[in-house]
């Protein structure tokens, strides 16, 4: 007859297993590397003032550290994408941003948020998983639907961004023109300038 403490520890040798396997789990690299991205972003910050700070994001952790956010799309596709993905398509970000249960949680901004994928918790990686396909027995009609929305939603998310990127292209546009007129009227104002110094010079 099995002693009662062998019984007893059996469930306990059984959970200490189950956390050695958690922990030697490597996590997904799309996620490491966009909690890699966000880790560096931070870091890099951490010696800049207040207002240079707000100047410069382009991504960040929220504030409560429970999500993140892409603060300037254009940009983030320019320089982070092909520097952590080899790649600069924002909507592929977000949709495998969505394959993993990321939610975009404002409506204003590129905010997302996973329950375990916080701020100083990098071990909660290995416990996000891809979405599961849905069950056959799932009625035709409601997976249709579901997969029409799901369409839509994208659809509306890559018109929103080609928008913003697009504003900001124009922003850049009129900026570097701005510089060039600012850059003539200071070219002016030394030639007025020069010829007034010429004519006092030859009245005196």
């Amino acid at each position: 007859m099995a002693s009662p403490v062998a019984h007893a520890s059996a469930p306990a040798e059984t959970s200490r297993k189950i956390n050695r396997s958690t922990r030697n789990k490597c996590p997904p690299p799309f996620l490491s590397k966009t909690y890699d991205l966000l880790e560096a972003e931070e870091e890099k910050r951490g010696g800049e003032e207040a207002s240079e700070i707000e100047r410069k994001k382009i991504v960040s952790w929220n504030s409560q550290g429970n999500g993140f956010i892409v603060w300037s799309p254009a940009e983030f596709s320019e320089i982070m994408l092909p520097k952590y993905f080899k790649h600069s398509n924002f909507s592929s970000f977000i949709r495998q941003l969505n394959t993993y249960g990321f939610k975009k949680t404002a409506s204003k901004r590129w905010e997302f948020q996973h329950v375990k994928f916080q701020r100083g918790y990098r071990h909660l990686l290995a416990e996000i998983t891809r979405k599961k396909c849905e069950s056959s027995a799932f009625p035709a009609y409601l997976k249709a639907s579901e997969e029409h929305k799901c369409r839509a939603m994208e659809e509306e998310n890559t018109r929103e961004l080609m928008m913003l990127m697009e504003e900001n292209k124009n922003l850049r546009r009129e900026k570097t023109e701005l510089q060039m007129q600012i850059a003539h009227f200071k070219t002016i104002e030394m030639k007025l300038w020069e010829c007034y110094q010429n004519k006092v010079r030859r009245l005196c």
